[in-house]
């Protein structure tokens, strides 16, 4: 009945029909979590689908439906040109559109290629080439998996499935719910089963990873994590700069005893080279602590680098790690020359090209803790959380989530940083400049935090890790081989979802 009605109504409506469905579906992810919204949009579009008349008409409608979500789910894009308005801020609607309409390229193409090799089985073509998008975006041209469809569950119970699919696995099986809702649409029983049985699935993963209740041995390490709370406008201010600098020492030398201190990403505004005082303050604030803070550097060949240093007890720099996967456009420019003739620069770098990339992933020893780092960014990436050799005892994030704003980038850069913990079973500390900071343990709850637009400093005692996951030792391989299975089967087995046309 549903889809005999969609099929008299006017085959402009469809692309306007699809972005609404696509902004619907943003609901899922952070702050509403609504994630049954994002699951019956989702049914919805893959139902329509079946209008379709041709590859590039699905193509378009997919693209529409991919725009509406990500212009809705990244719209926290706009407020990093609100920085330097006066400079940045005509750019702030373009990116998002550019971004957005770019993103949902790759789902363009799960919408063509399901129409032009589906045949009769394009519903269940669409979620196997929308899972393969969703693969492609996380990894292509340097990859931008924010916002993936695993998201949705990072407030619920079904997160746990992380720890055993990975984001994309969870993905893969949230799809084939939704497909599941489509089916019942176009009352195709079978369809229907193979969608709730993923459902079943999700939630049998999840059941695997129980809550840890935070761990109240006292001999766990304590971390004591800062947050200055320092507007991105005022971050360099010459006039106000130290204002942050010292509410930073005051958190430090604050009553307690912890094991390790972490400040966040660039908590000095200076580099490196030139902050040999500043050490020192910190080193004497600190008592004997060793603390871990974000700050610019410059090496001989005068490349400048986005760090993570650990200040030891004597002010010296006892180890160092340099951001190796940097923001396009935000910390440095691709084709500089171009851009630079063009009076276009990017919005957090330093020097002409902006920063350079360090090395790649690897561990640091702070207070005798193995930490991986990750500065920001970093911790969108579910594949860093493995990269380095050996296992840490947590992952150490240091952020400016300031450039996100005060709403929706900050709640959803939280999201993943706890994806990350649920994916490798370890705590992760986070230290925001602006918030939210956090003890996250290893099944992803939040154990203790500040909230948004706050300074001051929370102790939490570090959560002891759990054994190495499946998905920690087998990484996105498995939920890749599955994909291409479940294509090698639904073209080997034509039966297999038949109806394809009724959903």
């Amino acid at each position: 009945m549903i889809l005999d009605a969609a099929a008299r109504l006017p085959r402009w409506s469809f692309p306007v029909i699809f972005a609404a469905l696509g902004c619907l579906s943003a609901a899922g992810l952070q702050p509403l979590g609504l994630w049954f919204v994002t699951l019956i949009a989702l049914g919805a579009a893959l139902a329509l689908f079946a209008q379709a008349r041709g590859p590039w008409q699905g193509a378009f409608w997919l693209w529409s439906f991919g725009t509406g979500y990500f212009v809705t789910g990244l719209r926290w894009i706009l407020e990093p040109f609100q920085v330097e308005a006066d400079i940045f801020g005509w750019m702030a609607p373009f990116a998002l559109a550019l971004m957005a309409a770019g993103l949902a390229l790759f789902w363009g193409a799960a919408g063509w290629s399901a129409i032009r090799f589906g045949a009769g089985r394009r519903g269940i073509w669409l979620v196997l080439t929308l899972c393969l998008a969703e693969f492609a975006r996380a990894y292509l041209f340097t990859g931008f998996p924010w916002a993936g469809l695993a998201q949705i569950w990072v407030d619920t119970p079904i997160s746990g499935a992380l720890s055993v699919a990975g984001p994309h696995g969870v993905a893969l099986l949230t799809l084939l719910a939704s497909f599941g809702i489509a089916a019942l649409a176009g009352r195709d029983w079978r369809g229907a089963a193979l969608g709730a049985g993923a459902a079943l699935l999700l939630a049998g993963l999840a059941v695997r990873l129980a809550p840890v209740p935070a761990d109240a041995n006292t001999a766990r390490p304590v971390i004591r994590i800062v947050q200055p709370n320092a507007p991105q406008h005022e971050k360099f201010d010459p006039d106000k700069w130290r204002d942050f600098f010292w509410r930073q020492v005051e958190a430090t030398e604050a009553a307690g005893d912890p094991d390790l201190i972490v400040w966040p990403e660039t908590a000095i505004p200076m580099l490196l080279n030139n902050a040999h005082e500043a050490l020192d303050i910190v080193a004497g604030a600190a008592g004997g602590t060793d603390v871990v803070l974000g700050i610019q550097r410059m090496d001989p060949q005068k490349r400048f680098y986005n760090a993570l240093i650990v200040v030891a007890a004597d002010g010296t720099v006892s180890d160092i790690y340099n951001k190796h996967h940097l923001v396009p456009f935000g910390e440095y420019m691709p084709f500089p020359a171009l851009f630079r003739n063009l009076g276009i620069r990017g919005l957090a770098e330093r020097a002409d090209g902006g920063y350079s990339a360090g090395p790649g992933p690897r561990m640091i020893t702070a207070s005798g803790l193995r930490a991986l780092p990750l500065i920001c960014y970093e911790a969108v990436f579910p594949q860093y959380g493995r990269a380095a050799e050996g296992r840490p005892d947590l992952l150490l994030q240091i952020t400016n989530d300031a450039w996100f704003g005060t709403y929706a980038g900050p709640q959803q850069h939280l999201a993943q940083a706890r994806m990350r913990a649920i994916e490798q079973g370890l705590p992760l500390v986070r230290s925001a400049n602006t918030g939210i900071s956090a003890m996250i343990g290893p099944t992803g709850q939040v154990l203790a935090s500040l909230p948004l637009g706050t300074h001051g400093f929370v102790d939490a005692p570090l959560p002891a890790p759990l054994p190495p996951t499946f998905y920690a030792r087998t990484g996105d391989w498995v939920a890749f081989f599955v994909l291409m299975a479940g294509f090698f089967l639904v073209n080997a087995a034509p039966g297999l979802a038949r109806k394809g046309k009724s959903h």
